[in-house]
């Protein structure tokens, strides 16, 4: 292989990498003017049963200091990339797989902040997934208006299949810690990466069929579910939540309760009393969602079952968090302040391989999954990979039922 010069790569490449590796591995690339890309294998590690050898699984490796995407599709449980830059990568493997039993499940795994540097290495990353959830978030807006205005976030959910579901007794957290930070919190060991974290949790209303979300229909889930457009909110909001069907009341004098249902509060800080805070807003900055389902024969009751709470161990603080198990997950979307942030995940790749973000806080700016495809009766068919990278359109002007989403038959305007 004739070899390329790349000398200003090299010297930028080596202070960036020094801070993650040992500098002294990269002493010969000092010396020299030249480099030889690498050619580097990847195999898979599938840690779910029932996978003998999936099809349909890609590979993507992002160097965000060098600006270079590399896309790649398996063959059976490898693939071997050539002509590779010497560099810090973040390996994403995802895509859909068909166990031995026809269940369709999204394959997630990757490496986040991972050195090549060496040619000819074989690198193993585990691999595991869930079952594709027919309930996704659709739209999100997260990071306010100008000037400093909050009130006005939203999350939008979406029935991508074609069956009816029921709301009725799913919840919704955003996960701890609130913003993207690469000071991670540490759990428990015995925990053995089952669960995610929350210091606050809701669940919808309703005994089990009150709610229903026929296919092509969405449910919105505000902050505080007005019209932020009027005078004595905010005229800068890009939107009006007045026809939300949900909202998370606090029963704050200063914004009261609105038309929308009542979001149930389930736990905060090993109680189920909401706190003294008048207000519940996750991060302007990005948070990361979860929407998930506990089986009916399944107890779950993390205000009076201590072993489904937690500490974050690396701090003194008393505070408590509840567990949420990952296994029960509908659908996780994580955000971050810009592209970077991948760093500073909170979210298992299991749950969402990647990371979206709107650049900036207050700009009246969100995301919104991309549309691939419309129904019969023209409403969306939804793109979900578990990858938020790829599956959603970054620094749209939030729009409540985008692309003709319906909204439900039961929403308190209709009524």
């Amino acid at each position: 292989m004739k070899q390329r010069k790349y000398p200003i790569l090299i010297i930028i490449s080596t202070l960036f990498l020094c801070v993650f590796v040992n500098c002294s591995s990269f002493n010969d690339i000092l010396d020299t003017e030249k480099v030889e890309p690498l050619q580097t294998e990847i195999k898979i590690q599938i840690e779910l049963e029932g996978f003998d050898s999936p099809e349909g699984l890609s590979i993507v490796l992002m160097n965000y200091l060098e600006n270079i995407r590399i896309e790649k599709e398996f063959s059976g449980l490898s693939v071997v990339l050539d002509s590779l830059i010497p560099g810090i990568y973040t390996v994403t493997i995802s895509g859909k797989a068909y166990d031995n039993q026809g269940q369709l499940y999204y394959l997630n795994g990757g490496l986040v902040n991972h050195p090549l540097i060496k040619n000819n290495e074989t690198i193993e990353i585990a691999v595991s997934g869930l079952k594709i959830s027919p309930l996704v978030f659709k739209e999100i807006y997260y990071a306010g208006s100008a000037p400093n205005y909050f009130r006005d976030q939203f999350y939008e959910i979406y029935n991508n299949s074609d069956s009816i579901l029921y709301l009725d007794g799913i919840y919704f957290a955003a996960l701890y810690p609130a913003g993207a930070t690469e000071k991670l919190p540490v759990w428990p060991e015995s925990d053995e990466n089952k669960y995610v974290y929350t210091d606050r949790l809701w669940k919808f209303p309703g005994s089990g069929n009150e709610y229903p979300l026929k296919p092509g229909e969405s449910c919105v889930v505000s902050q505080f579910a007005a019209n932020h457009q009027l005078d004595i909110y905010n005229p800068n909001s890009p939107v009006d939540c007045s026809s939300s069907e949900f909202e998370f009341n606090m029963n704050n004098k200063n914004f009261p309760d609105q038309p929308a249902y009542d979001m149930i509060h389930v736990f905060y800080n090993g109680s189920s009393a909401m706190g003294t805070v008048p207000q519940y807003l996750t991060s302007v900055f990005g948070g990361a969602y979860v929407i998930f389902q506990i089986p009916e024969n399944v107890p779950y009751d993390p205000v009076n079952d201590k072993s489904l709470q937690t500490r974050d161990l690396s701090s003194s603080s008393t505070k408590v968090y509840a567990k949420i198990p990952i296994q029960y997950v509908l659908d996780g979307v994580e955000a971050g302040h810009n592209e970077t942030m991948v760093k500073a995940k909170r979210m298992p790749v299991v749950l969402d391989a990647g990371m979206t973000y709107v650049g900036a806080s207050y700009n009246s700016l969100g995301v919104a999954r991309k549309k691939i495809g419309e129904n019969e009766d023209g409403t969306p068919i939804l793109q979900d990979t578990n990858n938020s990278t790829d599956d959603f359109e970054r620094g749209v002007k939030p729009m409540l039922r985008r692309y003709g989403a319906k909204m439900p038959s039961w929403n308190h305007t209709l009524r």
